[in-house]
């Protein structure tokens, strides 16, 4: 790093956080392209486009919606992609610039939350996997019911065996769960194309799967499903859209990762939704009501050692995708805020307990509350996080950074006190349009306490907290004097 020696502050850097030099930047286009590709064969991919099918949505609206919000995400993704590439640098220092070099927690803890509640719901995902499976071999057992806050005890008993075992991951290290990956690599795409061929085969071809008509009877009705699940869809990657310069730091040039990352999101993306929504279109024709969970689906074969073969399949890959995806960056956020007392290791186990916290199965376990609390709920803090940072980075610093001085709180990027006061309150303004919405939707506020207006706003909330954030922290910050 130019210039290292004059850093005052070391606290604010360490190996991890140090910007990646030419020389080690040895990431290409087909790089980008299979990250990309392995991030999206994951079963809450495959959930989100079935989930359509299951509120209403025929086969072409579903995957049109996944396409659509894909290619929105690619946007924002590219556009904070830039700064990890020029500088080396990754997304907690790169929020340095905009939140201060304090106050760059606020964003890396909002993004660190939203990691254990995708924790959590992987984990009730491999737990209710592993109640399936001895289901399949003790069918007099009950179906995993979710009408009281708490599911039945043998259920919450293997969802707390399989956090037990992701806890018991972190205790070993990530070295660990190497060969899972691998496992996962190989064995959710060939589960897909598998599934895809039984699916057509047992409704006996494409032809009848494809005709499962909308249940829409009106336009009205379905553009009222339409963007709140479009906004979910653009919320499903809110998380990388923000910490995309993690990796586009070992980015070869600007132009890999933007051709790797338009060849490898929209289109894998597309494909497992086709998957999803032919599936669970197909389930719909064979047992009478669409099954959108795989796991469940697949609880549902007829053979027990099919059900075995392919329930011990969710339950690894699963795993293997929780440990990767959902651990190792939050543990490092926690960590972040007081690296002398907060390892890896405790950064870990805190995000397996706010994952047990989010209660869960009743996220996943009602695929419109899947969309519409989840999803949803926590684009409304992503989004105007994205539009504070998009708006400091390309309108204000016109893609100019003093990296130096983000590793120290004397710099210009301390602000306050290490704080950005119109960061926060630019993040405040965009966050309180959507609160209403958030309330009505789970049920604390009723209809009449505000206009529709109002709180039909949270149907757009990635949208609507993207641009007033980052339309405020640009008025703000226009009276400040940029010398970078």
């Amino acid at each position: 790093m130019n210039g290292s020696q004059n850093i005052q502050d070391s606290s604010l850097i360490n190996e991890d956080l140090a910007p990646v030099p030419p020389s080690k930047r040895t990431w290409g286009t087909w790089n980008y392209a299979a990250l990309w590709i392995s991030m999206s064969l994951c079963i809450p991919s495959y959930t989100m486009a079935s989930s359509m099918i299951n509120n209403g949505m025929n086969w072409w609206q579903a995957v049109l919606t996944i396409f659509l919000g894909n290619l929105i995400v690619l946007v924002p993704m590219l556009l904070n992609s830039h700064a990890g590439a020029k500088y080396g640098i990754p997304f907690p220092v790169f929020a340095r610039a905009s939140f201060g070099t304090k106050g760059a927690n606020i964003p890396a803890l909002l993004r660190a939350i939203v990691a254990c509640g995708w924790f959590g719901i992987q984990t009730w995902i491999g737990g209710r996997s592993l109640y399936l499976l001895i289901k399949a071999w003790n069918p007099s057992l009950a179906d995993i019911s979710n009408d009281s806050l708490f599911p039945q005890a043998l259920p919450m008993a293997c969802f707390l065996l399989f956090w037990l075992l992701n806890m018991f991951v972190i205790y070993k290290g990530v070295e660990s769960i190497r060969k899972l990956l691998v496992f996962k690599a190989i064995f959710l795409p060939l589960a897909a194309i598998a599934l895809f061929c039984w699916a057509v085969i047992a409704a006996k071809g494409l032809g009848p799967i494809l005709k499962e008509p909308s249940k829409f009877t009106d336009t009205t009705s379905f553009f009222q499903f339409f963007f709140p699940a479009l906004t979910g869809v653009v919320g499903f990657w809110a998380t990388l859209s923000l910490n995309i310069p993690d990796f586009t730091r070992y980015s070869k040039s600007q132009s890999a990762h933007i051709k790797g990352q338009a060849i490898g999101l929209p289109p894998s993306m597309t494909l497992i939704a086709f998957i999803g929504v032919v599936v669970t279109s197909a389930s719909a024709i064979i047992y009478g009501q669409p099954e959108w969970q795989p796991e469940m689906l697949a609880g549902k074969f007829g053979n027990k050692f099919m059900i075995t073969f392919a329930i011990l399949g969710i339950i690894i890959s699963t795993l293997a995708t929780n440990i990767a995806a959902n651990i190792v960056s939050p543990a490092n956020d926690f960590s972040n805020l007081s690296p002398s007392r907060i390892n890896f290791k405790t950064g870990g186990y805190i995000t397996g307990i706010i994952g047990l916290l989010i209660f869960p199965w009743k996220l996943y376990g009602d695929p419109s509350g899947y969309i519409f609390t989840w999803l949803i709920a926590y684009s409304s803090l992503l989004g105007p996080v994205g539009g504070i940072m998009i708006a400091d980075y390309y309108l204000l610093r016109k893609k100019e950074l003093a990296v130096d001085e983000l590793y120290s709180h004397a710099g210009r990027y301390g602000f306050t006190k290490g704080f950005n006061p119109d960061a926060i309150i630019a993040l405040l303004a965009g966050v309180l349009p959507n609160i209403p919405g958030f309330l009505l939707n789970i049920k604390v506020i009723a209809s009449d306490n505000f206009p529709g207006w109002i709180t039909d706003l949270y149907h757009y909330a990635w949208f609507v907290g993207f641009f007033v954030s980052g339309f405020v922290y640009w008025i703000l910050m226009k009276r400040r004097s940029y010398v970078v």
